[in-house]
């Protein structure tokens, strides 16, 4: 199993920054991709980014790119998310999650159902 833990939520005003750690424990190894989910009341569950934990590939839809950084910290085993220029509409709750297959093996990462560990979820507010 791998456990999932983030930090680092909590409120800001729009342009400001906030950054998200989650940190993986347990069967580590097995771990071939990390990303970052979010999900607003009465909205679906969306992927913010994404890295491969041995290639450090990453990935971000439109909405976020050029605002939103991830970072992979494999002596650590920390996946970090750098939100820059934040917005009102950022806010959510935002999930920490990992699966073994690679980010880019099938280009599915901001699909929720190969993910097999979730974070409890930290939230983010931006007003």
């Amino acid at each position: 199993d791998v456990q999932l833990v983030e930090s680092g939520g909590g409120s800001v005003q729009t342009g400001g920054s906030l950054e998200l750690s989650c940190r993986a424990s347990g069967h580590t190894s097995e771990v071939g991709c990390m990303s970052w989910f979010r999900q607003a009341p009465g909205q679906e569950r969306e992927g913010v980014a994404s890295s491969s934990t041995r290639a450090r590939t990453t990935g971000y839809p439109d909405s976020v790119k050029g605002r939103f950084t991830i970072a992979y910290n494999n002596d650590k085993n920390t996946v970090y998310l750098r939100m820059n220029n934040l917005k009102p509409e950022d806010s959510a709750m935002y999930y920490c999650a990992s699966r073994p297959l690679d980010c880019w093996t099938r280009g599915d990462w901001y699909v929720q159902s190969p993910y097999n560990y979730w974070g409890q979820g930290t939230q983010v507010t931006v007003s």
